[in-house]
């Protein structure tokens, strides 16, 4: 699947979603050093020009990207170190696991999956935080 499936509808929901979205998840170690900005999204193993630029303005905002700005409860599946898992569940709109892996406060690899629209979508990511967010402006770039 194309990141621009996996993401499809999402890249202005993205920037809704702040600390307050995940008041109910408790807060995830891997991500407390992941720095906000501008990253750039890219499926791994795809060429570098379908890779999506956004605003990303919390770390927790990467777990769920594909129903970004959906009231959805959380289950944190591992807490670690350098690795967080969280599995969420959205009503009307489908469900997800979501796993990070923390490289450095810059460099991530998501691996998301679940059902959206009414089906399923899988992907493996790699963010990297390319800079700050361009203005006022938060979303696609």
């Amino acid at each position: 699947m194309r990141i621009v499936n996996a993401l499809r509808g999402s890249a202005y929901a993205l920037c809704l979603i702040s600390g307050v979205a995940y008041a109910d998840v408790a807060p995830l170690t891997a991500l407390s050093d992941v720095r906000p900005g501008q990253w750039q999204l890219r499926e791994i193993g795809a060429p570098l020009a379908s890779a999506q630029s956004l605003c990303v303005p919390n770390a927790y905002a990467l777990m769920q990207l594909r129903h970004a700005g959906a009231s959805c409860t959380r289950l944190v599946i591992n807490n670690g170190k350098e690795d967080a898992t969280v599995q969420y569940s959205c009503p009307h709109a489908g469900w997800g696991r979501t796993s990070i892996h923390v490289e450095t406060s810059e460099l991530v690899r998501i691996d998301t999956q679940g059902i959206a629209d009414n089906a399923p979508f899988e992907a493996a990511i790699e963010g990297r935080r390319t800079g700050e967010c361009s203005g006022n402006k938060i979303g696609a770039r």
